[in-house]
């Protein structure tokens, strides 16, 4: 089967971004549209067919396409976005996922973005964060227990989203930021933690045996490294300026 990546153009508005967590710096667009766009082709190289879409006019955030969906293998669950300004993306999306899967919708009061639910498996671990609430986790867990999915929910402190604080790595390994995350919501995994200087540096995309890192983290590379994981750097510094992680740019799912 066809491992696909849906992404979205950086918009030329991308100025305007939503920001939670960290302070405005003017972003160079044509610098952030051409990270992008090494960005993509990083994932291709990697084997995926990369779907690139383009941004709806006046969606400054439109580039961060993880967050409208949760694309599962039996099903795509529509989110309701936590950021009232974001809703313009959803639909949008929507129209394209349904070319690949069934859709149910999330309601209010639920809100719930995919940048808060890292999957590992069967098993679903969901951040309660300033964009996802418990309505939006319980409106999750209903639709995805019947397909054998089991949901591990907790809170998100002092960042946008869970996976910007924790991401799978392979091995049975999480990696995680524990000021932002808390570790018992990982029993059973091992949990490598990063470098307290490099905050930012546990959001990672992990391509067959190859972790995807972005740069600028050299501790916590090393420490990847030094355990025998394969590592491939990505350059996002200035996307990163509209609190961007690797993860949030793509949605990658079987065809």
């Amino acid at each position: 089967m066809t491992n696909l990546a849906l992404t979205r153009d950086v918009s030329p508005e991308i100025n305007r971004c939503e920001l939670t967590f960290i302070a405005r710096q003017p972003i160079d667009a044509t610098k952030a549209a051409a990270q992008h766009l090494a960005y993509r082709q990083t994932l291709a190289k990697h084997g995926l067919q990369v779907v690139n879409l383009p941004s709806p006019p006046h969606t400054p955030d439109g580039v961060f396409v993880e967050d409208p969906a949760v694309i599962l293998d039996e099903v795509a669950i529509i989110t309701r976005m936590g950021s009232e300004h974001r809703q313009a993306e959803v639909q949008s999306f929507a129209e394209v996922v349904k070319q690949y899967r069934t859709l149910h919708y999330l309601a209010a009061p639920g809100t719930l973005e995919g940048g808060d639910v890292l999957r590992i498996g069967k098993t679903l671990f969901i951040g309660r964060s300033s964009r996802t609430n418990q309505s939006g986790v319980d409106q999750l867990t209903a639709i995805v227990t019947p397909l054998g999915y089991t949901v591990r929910a907790s809170d998100v402190l002092g960042c946008l989203h869970f996976k910007t604080g924790c991401s799978y790595v392979g091995q049975n390994t999480v990696l995680l930021n524990p000021a932002w995350v808390d570790s018992k919501v990982f029993e059973g995994y091992r949990l490598l933690e990063v470098s307290a200087d490099e905050p930012f540096a546990a959001n990672a995309i992990l391509l067959g045996d190859t972790v995807l890192h972005a740069t600028g983290a050299p501790k916590t590379q090393a420490l990847l490294k030094s355990l025998g994981f394969t590592l491939e750097l990505v350059d996002i510094s200035e996307l990163m300026k509209a609190e961007a992680g690797l993860t949030c740019m793509s949605q990658i799912f079987q065809r």
